[in-house]
């Protein structure tokens, strides 16, 4: 009886919380080992706990050098993660499930809805099917790409694992990057900045991975049946904006910085500038110093990770769709409106409270996280709420406070990668009582406003 009770206070958000916790301990252990670097020697615990919640979470940021202190046994554990934290264990889950024709619960059912997002139960099994169809198709069509591109200076073998390695990683927004075994310690790709092939490819993966499964089945439907649902209208258009006016502001801010957009040919400077303004969809990679970037980008950067991708995705931040809503129901209130609109659909009023209690929720965390962090670490305070945002966005873009950080600053920054991974609202939802039917209303006040 009372494990029957205990399993019906166990809501999805619950659920997911202590899945996705219980999958960062086990990844902690394994990353513990000696095995897993390549020295042969135990990572300090916090490291390992640190890493392993910025795989699973799908964020980036590195204490310890990923492609040099690692060893392949390390390496393939985190790939494991990011792919885990990417696409969600229940998903994975039921891929293993499905292999073995095993049938999946309503309950089970029930959560995945929640971790897909999906406003519905039906059809949820058959998404996760395309959902795992598409993975393959979109990361190993990366991985073929990037092998092509590293064959040409390393062995086929070595360019292969390299391809596995980054698409994946790219893909699912995580960051990780082996280039410092090719360019030296925290290299990155700021040697392809100038590279057409490589920056095409990531910017692809990075908006494929950004803009959620929904919309990648709405867009390849599209030419059947020349149809877009209001989502994937919604998810697009902002997308696309703020990609626009990203590059352009970069593009910019940046044109005269001798330690960025500088010296780089003008064609090469365009595609900098839209890379960079891809990245903060929570792609987690740079061709470019972020910290000799200028502080006016630097900021606006922490506006474009704030925001974020898309729901079902494997980004962070408050979505594109909460910004979207929050915009209209600005617009509708300077017009004297009272519905708010967007493609001539009527947004709930629920959809508008819960949009603006996550973007509070996530501002008042941000601001908390950043005030401790300011006690705790020393520096400017831009480059301490950059990576605040960076870690809560799951971006992993980082001005190099993190191989800085102090012992609570690592534990403080693991809490809000895997609190931005889950998103607090569903935290929130995970830790409060059941919800109770109003018996009555109390009477309505006024108060005022501006």
């Amino acid at each position: 009886m009372k494990k029957k009770d205990l399993r019906n206070q166990m809501t999805p958000p619950k659920f997911l919380a202590i899945g996705f916790a219980a999958i960062t301990l086990v990844g902690t252990f394994l990353l513990k080992l000696p095995i897993s670097t390549a020295d042969g020697t135990s990572t300090p615990i916090i490291d390992a706990l640190f890493t392993a919640v910025s795989a699973i979470s799908v964020t980036g940021l590195a204490v310890v050098d990923t492609g040099l202190h690692w060893s392949g046994f390390g390496q393939v554990v985190m790939l494991l993660l990011i792919q885990l934290g990417g696409l969600g264990f229940m998903t994975s889950a039921t891929w293993v499930a499905l292999m073995f024709n095993r049938r999946i619960s309503l309950r089970e059912r029930i959560i995945l809805q929640e971790a897909m997002g999906q406003y519905q139960i039906q059809g949820i099994v058959d998404l996760i099917r395309r959902v795992l169809i598409y993975t393959l198709i979109i990361e190993g069509t990366g991985a073929l790409l990037l092998t092509l591109r590293f064959s040409s200076m390393m062995p086929l073998s070595e360019a292969a694992y390299f391809g596995i390695f980054q698409s994946i990683s790219i893909f699912n927004n995580a960051g990780f990057d082996l280039m410092s075994q090719i360019h030296g310690p925290f290299a990155g790709f700021a040697s392809y900045v100038a590279d057409p092939f490589v920056n095409i490819v990531l910017m692809v993966l990075i908006f494929f991975g950004g803009i959620g499964f929904i919309v990648i089945f709405d867009l390849i439907e599209y030419p059947k049946c020349r149809k877009l649902s209001l989502h994937s209208k919604v998810v697009l258009t902002v997308t696309s904006l703020l990609i626009v006016i990203g590059a352009l502001m970069i593009f910019v801010l940046e044109y005269h910085n001798a330690k960025t957009l500088g010296p780089l040919s003008y064609p090469t400077k365009w595609m900098a500038a839209i890379f960079q303004s891809i990245t903060p969809r929570s792609g987690g990679v740079s061709t470019l110093d972020i910290a000799s970037l200028e502080q006016s980008t630097q900021f606006f950067m922490i506006l474009l990770m704030f925001i974020g991708a898309a729901p079902g995705s494997t980004g962070g931040g408050i979505k594109v769709t909460t910004f979207a809503v929050l915009i209209g129901a600005v617009i509708t209130m300077v017009q004297g409106k009272r519905d708010v609109v967007l493609y001539r659909h009527r947004i709930s009023q629920a959809v508008v409270y819960r949009s603006v209690t996550l973007t509070i929720l996530s501002l008042l965390l941000l601001v908390g996280a950043s005030m401790f962090l300011s006690i705790t670490e020393s520096g400017e305070f831009l480059r301490i709420l950059f990576e605040a945002v960076s870690a809560f966005g799951t971006v992993g873009l980082s001005m190099g406070l993190t191989g800085e950080l102090s012992g609570i600053g690592k534990i403080t920054i693991a809490l809000l990668m895997f609190l931005g991974r889950l998103g607090p609202l569903t935290l929130a939802y995970a830790i409060s009582r059941k919800n109770a039917k109003e018996l009555y209303r109390h009477p309505e006040g006024r108060i005022t406003i501006g």
